[in-house]
């Protein structure tokens, strides 16, 4: 391990179970603890945990918090009004690029947490500090990096979670997804997730997520490690930032589109004129794989409307065949065969819709 290299509260025991680290935006993760089909399949049929304490919860409290928000990032945080309800979007440099995409938690008016990529997060908060003192609005934005946090995930990930914090459960039962509750002071449990399946994100003091990640393995939760999160996300259909978009591309180009609010005309957050002036259309699609081969970010997708490029790629373990996300020019359909060029031979491909995978079981595209 690089002495440089940042480490979450948990390094130690991914360590101890004989992890294999890796550096993952300047933080050493595990990238599987053994097995990483074995690990997937963990979390698409029973339940897996993953340390995503290398990410950054951001509180923003005061009385211009909304106001901010509403400046700061391209979905509109107005839709939020019961405590707890998040949403997804992603927040915009003046061009329309994609600075990160991130979630923000609703508590009160005056009371928000955003939660950032780790790859991205010190730029992203020196980003919403700038902002905030441009605009000089009543806000306070504060890192918490005395916070940890662990997603649980797969069809009984909630059920064994309960049975390592039975107190907990009161509290979570009723959320649905999307919603997050404080069920202890600075710990908050939310219905969220990266995989395409049920489960939790849990957000806790960092001195407290040893002994919740030791009890949940009493549970039979697995750990699970970077290396399953890529096929997960990308078998549901979730990007992944700098890889599937940056702050060259704009939302519509990602297939990110829905995340972004237009209806309030007076809203003029960060990025909205560039895009209704200079929108740059093209279609991000899925592509399966129609032979044997391995697509992969970067290689050149070739089609009726022209040629693009794959932006995340794998073998998808669920389906047993490998998939891909493209950006592909504007008038590429769902049904259409296209070609991808692997290793010097064009091999067919079929474009599909996303996900490909949902509730761990494949979707059917008609």
């Amino acid at each position: 391990m690089s002495a440089s290299l940042k480490q979450t509260p948990l390094a130690p025991e991914h360590v101890a179970a004989g992890a294999r680290m890796v550096d993952f935006g300047g933080w050493d993760m595990p990238l599987a603890y053994g097995s990483q089909l074995e690990e997937h399949h963990a979390v698409r049929t029973d339940a897996g945990m993953f340390d995503v304490s290398h990410m950054l919860n951001v509180d923003v409290l005061g009385a211009g918090a909304t106001a901010y928000l509403r400046r700061l990032i391209a979905n509109d945080v107005a839709k939020l009004t019961v405590p707890g309800k998040a949403l997804y979007s992603c927040m915009l440099n003046p061009e329309g690029g994609v600075i990160d995409d991130l979630i923000v938690y609703f508590f009160a008016p005056d009371r928000w947490r955003v939660v950032v990529n780790a790859g991205t997060a010190d730029k992203d908060v020196a980003w919403m500090q700038r902002v905030a003192a441009a605009g000089q609005f009543d806000v306070v934005v504060t890192p918490r990096r005395d916070l940890a946090m662990v997603a649980v995930q797969g069809p009984n990930a909630r059920a064994k979670v309960w049975a390592a914090r039975p107190a907990w459960r009161a509290v979570s039962e009723p959320l649905t997804p999307f919603v997050g509750a404080v069920v202890d002071a600075d710990t908050l449990v939310a219905r969220t997730g990266y995989t395409g399946e049920d489960g939790f994100e849990i957000v806790l003091p960092a001195a407290q997520v040893v002994g919740l990640w030791r009890d949940l393995a009493a549970q039979g939760v697995r750990p699970c490690g970077l290396g399953a999160r890529d096929t997960l996300r990308l078998e549901a259909g979730m990007n992944l930032y700098g890889q599937d978009m940056d702050e060259l591309t704009q939302p519509a180009q990602a297939g990110l589109t829905w995340t972004v609010s237009l209806k309030d005309a007076g809203r003029q957050f960060i990025g909205r004129a560039a895009i209704e002036q200079f929108p740059t259309p093209n279609d991000f699609v899925g592509l399966k794989l129609g032979e044997r081969g391995v697509m992969r970010p970067h290689m050149k997708v070739r089609g009726a409307a022209g040629t693009g490029e794959i932006t995340s790629g794998t073998m998808s373990p669920t389906l047993g065949v490998s998939v891909a996300f493209a950006r592909m020019p504007a008038g590429t359909r769902p049904g259409e065969q296209v070609e991808v060029e692997i290793r010097g031979k064009w091999v067919p491909a079929l474009v599909t819709k996303l996900p490909f995978v949902r509730n761990g079981k494949a979707v059917e595209h008609s």
